[in-house]
Order: C-alpha cells, then structure tokens, then sequence
C-alpha cells in the first residue's frame, strides 16, 4: 500500500500528464452522457458508460507512472 502511495505522489512525465487530462476529459464526457436528464438511446447510454470507464482507466494508469527508475 505504501508503495502506491509513494508512486502516487511521485513526478509524473509530461506526457502521462495530457493522457491524465485526456482520461479525465473522457471520464467526464461519459458521466455528462450517462446523467442526461433526457432519453437517450440505448446505444448512447452504452458508449457513454464506455467512455466513462475508459477515461477513469486512463487516468489511474496516467497518474501511477512515475519517472523514478528505483520504484
């Protein structure tokens, strides 16, 4: 668990820094889809629960790479 924490709060590369943003912009966008206060169609709602927890993914996994070789 420590080791988590620790990669958690380590330097994250600048370039998992956009995939983090990209993940949380589509995790986002998937919850705004799925929380429509109006009908919307099946397929719809499917490919916004999609995209909601692909951007969830993308954005844990962004935010767990670190620069440090020792970890």
């Amino acid at each position: 668990m420590k080791k988590i924490i620790k990669r958690a709060s380590a330097p994250t590369p600048k370039f998992f820094k956009v995939l983090r943003n990209v993940g949380l912009a589509l995790a986002a966008i998937g919850g705004t889809i799925l929380a429509a206060p109006i009908t919307l169609p099946v397929i719809v709602t499917t490919i916004g629960g999609y995209v909601a927890v692909a951007g969830g993914v993308l954005s844990a996994s962004s935010q767990l790479s670190t620069t440090d070789d020792s970890q």
